[in-house]
């Protein structure tokens, strides 16, 4: 893989610069250390300041971006530009957040709430850098969505209408960059080694009143999931199949429109394309 990878590698990789969210854990860390590697300027974001601090300890430049801060977006950027002087030549949104929960039961408090990281932020982050790419001629924009962002499942409502947005969003902003030197690439990974199950308690915890839910029984398998240690998921890969996939997407000449990484996105790609609804509903967990 790695040699496949290397035949796509800009002449001078020392000149180029990636802005990545997300990048306390997981994706967005394993994706800054692979890029790194590979001679890229890094700018490895994260939400909290402390896990900035951390990765500046590791020499990374870490400019603080919460994506619900559009105070911390604008800052962000410009110390990026300030740092490079002025260009940059790829962003990864990446950071997001899941709150498990039936639909029925997800305030639609919950719903602003996880718009407001995993759609609204890409977007503004997103529009900020786009003049900054169109006026040095070039640039690629990448959206991290998911597997969910191809098909749902019960009890991911929130994190699905998310993604199914992103996805949504990201296809149309690819149409409209052709032909301008702006590539706008999907990758969609599936289940891989994160800390997104641990982190979504908290908000599970602040929004689902699963106790006075009128489905209350139906809570005990979630609260398996969520509350008990467990091994990977099956088909799990670590978040350098992610790295493997972005690196191609930002090296590339000629980068696809999607990336899949995991065996259940190919056959939920192939599945949202070949079966009937009610067909795939089965396979997805519906009756």
């Amino acid at each position: 893989m790695q040699a496949a990878i290397a035949r796509f590698t800009y002449p001078d990789m020392t000149q180029k610069s990636v802005l990545i969210t997300g990048c306390s854990s997981g994706i967005g860390y394993d994706a800054a250390q692979g890029l790194r590697e590979r001679g890229w300027r890094v700018f490895a974001s994260c939400r909290q300041e402390k896990d900035c601090e951390r990765l500046r300890g590791l020499g990374f430049d870490s400019p603080r971006i919460d994506y619900t801060d559009a105070a911390s977006i604008r800052a962000g950027v410009d110390e990026v530009l300030a740092a490079t002087g002025g260009t940059l030549d790829a962003l990864f949104n990446n950071g997001a957040f899941a709150c498990p929960g039936l639909v029925e039961d997800l305030p639609t408090d919950a719903l602003r709430a996880i718009f407001e990281t995993n759609v609204f932020g890409w977007h503004e982050l997103t529009r900020a850098v786009i003049p900054v790419m169109r006026a040095q001629g070039h640039g690629r924009i990448v959206n991290n969505s998911s597997v969910l962002g191809i098909v749902g499942m019960k009890w991911r409502g929130a994190y699905v209408s998310t993604k199914f947005a992103l996805e949504g969003l990201t296809d149309v902003l690819r149409l409209e960059m052709r032909k301008g030197g702006i590539d706008v690439i999907l990758i969609e990974p599936g289940p891989i080694t994160s800390k997104i199950r641990e982190n979504a308690i908290a908000h599970f915890e602040r929004w689902i009143d699963w106790e006075n839910s009128a489905r209350r029984d139906h809570y005990a398998a979630l609260h398996g999931r969520l509350y008990t240690e467990g091994g990977p998921d099956r088909f799990e890969l670590p978040a350098r199949a992610v790295t493997d996939k972005l690196i191609h997407a930002l090296e590339s000449p000629r980068p696809r429109a999607r990336y899949y990484v995991t065996t259940p996105t190919y056959l939920a790609g192939l599945g949202r394309r070949l079966l009937p609804t009610r067909l795939l509903d089965r396979f997805t967990g519906g009756r």
